[in-house]
């Protein structure tokens, strides 16, 4: 249950959990120099590049920053003309306000690589041995929202969601990315279609 609500808060982005001083002020010492710089995120994407991809040119950006407890979260909207297929992306980034805070590469360890989580795999039952009992419909539920790991792309990425929305996430460095692209049905298109957008986000960081 913990882990379907953390997978939740990290696809809307509402809230951000808080860590230890301590383990912040440690990591803060190891982060490169230079990584809270301010980015904008509307100059991340070119109006070409979405054209590209979702077929209509943007008609409108809308800059946003959004509060977090330990980090900064900055936003873009991509408006096209059909709004349906409107991009949006998000970055987040150290904040160099909170020097000692968490920053994203804490936060994205504890969402995609949970303690719990390496418990529960050595947990799973070896080729040959006896299955485990068929799963409940909570339990089902939860594999249909489990991060899907998306291979050469930044420094690690996955795709959150399912057949009906969802969003890519992508770790570069120190900081990274959330996309999402609308108007598309099919799953596996607008995972394609993200990945072809971050790509050319990440160029840019």
């Amino acid at each position: 249950m913990k882990r379907k609500q953390g997978i939740n808060l990290l696809l809307f982005a509402l809230l951000f959990p808080s860590v230890a001083l301590r383990a912040g002020k440690a990591a803060a010492a190891n982060r490169p120099a230079g990584s809270a710089k301010k980015v904008d995120v509307c100059a991340l994407l070119t109006s070409a590049e979405i054209k590209a991809v979702q077929g209509e040119a943007v008609k409108e950006t809308k800059p946003s920053v959004q509060p977090s407890s330990s980090f900064l979260m900055s936003q873009c909207f991509f408006r096209t003309a059909s709004f349906d297929k409107s991009v949006s992306l998000v970055l987040f980034t150290p904040d160099p306000a909170k020097p000692s805070a968490p920053g994203p590469r804490e936060y994205w360890q504890k969402q995609f690589h949970p303690p719990e989580q390496a418990e529960k795999e050595k947990d799973e039952p070896a080729a040959g041995q006896a299955k485990a009992p068929k799963k409940t419909e909570e339990e089902s539920e939860r594999q249909l929202h489990k991060p899907r790991p998306i291979d050469r792309l930044g420094k690690e990425a996955y795709w959150v969601g399912n057949p009906i929305t969802g969003a890519l996430y992508v770790l570069q460095g120190d900081t990274f990315l959330r996309i999402s692209v609308g108007g598309v049905r099919e799953e596996s298109a607008r995972i394609e279609k993200s990945k072809a957008l971050a790509r050319a986000a990440l160029k840019r960081l």
